[in-house]
């Protein structure tokens, strides 16, 4: 008899944002596969017996290729009662959730996908800001900076990530920002559009940092840490009580 996998998602990293049905599931879990970003103060709510198994990726460090990943999900499945497939954020926005359950539905594997707290919100509410403002940004949009080379998709609507009136969020994109943003101002984005970079959300070490396309491009052209970020940019609100936690 198979096991049932949980997919559950950790949020951005703070323990406090696990919702109860993430915490139950990694309470009862017998395996516990794990991302690199959704390590750390998340695993206290494991149980004592639970065996932890890291299988994150991050882009630049060598790390366990999908397939792989994808196999030791079905054969923990195959010879344990339940799993959780632990990752960052939300496991539906660039978490390559699909890969996964194919595996899963091939070998006849139950599953539930327990939503969490995106990354992009929890970026956008560290720093004081709404994600769409009632006359100025009336539509969000997700784009990942890195296709699975980690360079610049090629193929990419530069017209609706050129859109001045959507509040746009860039995930995995700190090393292709600069070409990025080179495009975006080709396409008729404004260089002085506000951009927000926000690194190791949800972490003891984050750091928020208020700027702009132009300026944010040519910063991390020339230098950037190692710390995952999301790059937050188009008609954001002006700084407001939040304004001392971040670097202008």
């Amino acid at each position: 008899m198979n096991g049932f996998v949980s997919f559950v998602s950790a949020g951005p990293g703070d323990p406090e944002l696990l919702t109860l049905k993430a915490v139950d599931r990694l309470q009862r879990a017998d395996v516990i596969l794990f991302d690199d970003l959704a390590s750390g103060p998340i695993l206290v709510h494991a149980g004592e017996r639970a065996e932890l198994i890291a299988v994150g990726k991050r882009a630049g460090r060598l790390s366990p290729k999908q397939d792989h990943v994808s196999r030791l999900l079905v054969d923990h499945a195959c010879a344990a009662t339940r799993i959780v497939r632990l990752k960052s954020g939300d496991s539906g926005i660039f978490g390559r959730l699909e890969e996964e359950l194919r595996a899963l539905d091939a070998a006849g594997i139950g599953y539930e996908i327990i939503p969490g707290v995106p990354s992009a919100c929890a970026a956008a509410a560290a720093a004081g800001l709404p994600l769409t403002r009632r006359l100025t940004a009336r539509r969000v949009q997700f784009v990942t900076g890195a296709d699975i080379t980690g360079d610049l998709p090629e193929v990419l609507n530069w017209s609706a990530l050129a859109d001045p009136g959507a509040t746009t969020v860039v995930f995995m994109g700190k090393r292709t920002f600069p070409r990025l943003a080179a495009q975006l101002q080709a396409h008729g984005l404004p260089g002085e559009t506000p951009a927000l970079l926000a690194e190791a959300v949800g972490h003891p070490e984050q750091h928020l940092l208020r700027t702009t396309v132009s300026a944010l491009a040519e910063r991390l052209a020339q230098s950037r840490s190692d710390q995952p970020a999301l790059i937050l940019y188009g008609p954001l609100a002006p700084d407001g009580s939040a304004k001392s936690a971040l670097e202008e």
